[in-house]
């Protein structure tokens, strides 16, 4: 794998965006909702980070099944969504690609009549956008590459490593062996 951001960039990067965040919301309460389940390591960084009052809840969206780096159909399950009406939310999310699954997910909290949502990501894929909308907050730019670490997953495998990387084809050649062994 070819690392593209290591611990304490990633740790540095995330820091700056919840001071971000703190300057937005500051005087607020703020409830805050990541997307399962590539947010759950960003969001546990950023709760510990913003010195704000907070809520903390979950929802559940996901447009990738199996050994696939492709787009599926977008699946949203908000019955583990904590109360958002007349609140301030961010929604925090791990990745900005093509931008599909954060306006689809906001399109659906917008139903719960939230006071304001705004949101929170990762990573923002250079080159890839296909909607017409920006997250509020994105804690790093990068390159048109399959990334896993930090959360993010390949087969729900590797969003464990405490960094960022790029998987190449070799990668996912040895992945796909070791798959087949483990049948």
């Amino acid at each position: 794998m070819k690392i593209l951001l290591d611990e304490k960039a990633l740790h540095d990067g995330v820091a700056g965006m919840a001071r971000q965040i703190e300057l937005a919301y500051e005087g607020r309460h703020l409830t805050i909702v990541g997307v399962l389940t590539g947010s759950v390591v960003l969001m546990a960084d950023l709760i510990r980070l913003i010195q704000l009052p907070m809520r903390v809840g979950v929802i559940q969206a996901s447009s990738y099944r199996g050994a696939t780096t492709e787009r599926g159909d977008l699946i949203i399950n908000s019955e583990l969504m904590i109360d958002i009406s007349n609140r301030d939310v961010l929604l925090v999310d791990d990745i900005f690609d093509t931008g599909h699954t954060l306006t689809r997910v906001i399109e659906k909290m917008h139903e719960f009549e939230p006071s304001s949502i705004r949101s929170a990501v990762l990573l923002k894929k250079e080159g890839r956008v296909e909607v017409d909308y920006t997250p509020d907050f994105a804690a790093f730019d990068i390159p048109d590459e399959f990334v896993v670490g930090y959360g993010l997953d390949y087969e729900d495998m590797y969003r464990n490593l405490p960094y960022l990387a790029a998987l190449e084809q070799n990668d996912l050649e040895e992945h796909a062996a070791l798959s087949m062994n483990q049948r």
